[in-house]
């Protein structure tokens, strides 16, 4: 299920300088819970903190954590001095050393040219604050984003529920209006391959002969109820209506249900097609594509839900 939520929290860097960190939490559809990350280096204490914290209250989807901070404007204007970075000399003095080095054995290296030297790591001293401060923020400012996502997460599925209601409804009326004819279709399916059957005998019996004999009318007609008890989809109907009860229910219910839903996607989707396959008539045939067409509008919107 799809989400967003964010949220940002103070933290202080020591020397009266204050940075606003921002802490984003997206989540989009996915079988399964699967956790990134995009944290700085300032952050990344807290990762397995915001793992645990979304392992307990999602249990599918694919979830991302991403961090930034920037000094507060407000607290740089107030201590100015304080809040800009400077330079470390003993690390440039020894990357100075370095480069002299390497000149010595590639004169035609050339010298570093600023923005080198300002990337190159300890060079530049910023306030950075206590680990366990950033660890502390970091944590709270996630937690209120996943609350907004989670949020975010239940208005949506409470619209989702509307659309599976309404359409497990449309399935049910499909069944209702159905099934008290399927005696009716099997009969006349019945009677019509018994007439093909004895036709065909008679074609081949001799004018001589006379009529059919009645044993093999009889047989006919035993052949052709056994068959029309394996085109019987009364159990079909069965199953469906208790699919559908089973969706009625979980969608009820509270907690996750996404996974049984899918489950009973499947077993809809396979009692539909074994419905399709033993049809007599085309209206049975036709509600048997109809009801794979809603099926399958369910299973893409069951995707949605935890």
């Amino acid at each position: 299920m799809t989400g967003y939520g964010s949220a940002s929290r103070p933290i202080s860097l020591g020397a009266g300088v204050v940075a606003d960190l921002q802490v984003e939490c997206r989540a989009v559809n996915s079988r399964f819970l699967d956790l990134g990350f995009r944290l700085p280096d300032e952050c990344r204490g807290a990762e397995p903190l915001l793992r645990d914290m979304a392992t307990q209250a999602l249990a599918r989807g694919k979830v991302e954590f991403r961090a930034a901070w920037r000094i507060n404007a407000q607290s740089s204007a107030v201590a100015p001095s304080r809040a800009t970075s400077t330079l470390n000399h003993e690390r440039l003095a020894a990357l100075q050393a370095l480069q002299t080095e390497v000149l010595k054995t590639f004169p035609q290296a050339g010298d570093l040219h600023t923005a080198d030297i300002l990337r190159w790591p300890g060079v530049v001293n910023e306030p950075r604050g206590e680990e366990e401060g950033w660890i502390g923020a970091t944590v709270e400012a996630a937690k209120a984003a996943l609350d907004a996502l989670m949020a975010s997460r239940a208005a949506e599925g409470a619209a989702l529920v509307g659309v599976l209601y309404a359409i497990a409804q449309q399935m049910q009326t499909i069944i209702a209006s159905l099934e008290p004819r399927i005696p009716e279709y099997v009969q006349q399916y019945q009677d019509k391959l018994s007439a093909r059957l004895a036709e065909a005998l008679a074609s081949q019996t001799s004018p001589n002969s006379g009529a059919v004999p009645a044993e093999v009318l009889d047989r006919i007609r035993q052949e052709v109820v056994l068959y029309a008890v394996k085109i019987d989809v009364a159990e079909e109907f069965a199953r469906l209506k208790t699919h559908l009860q089973a969706v009625t229910t979980a969608l009820k219910g509270k907690g996750p249900v996404g996974k049984r839903l899918d489950f009973l996607m499947q077993e809809l989707n396979r009692e539909a097609n074994t419905l399709s396959s033993k049809s007599v008539s085309d209206e049975c045939t036709a509600a048997a594509v109809e009801l794979k067409l809603l099926i399958e509008q369910m299973r893409e919107q069951v995707q949605n839900l935890e």
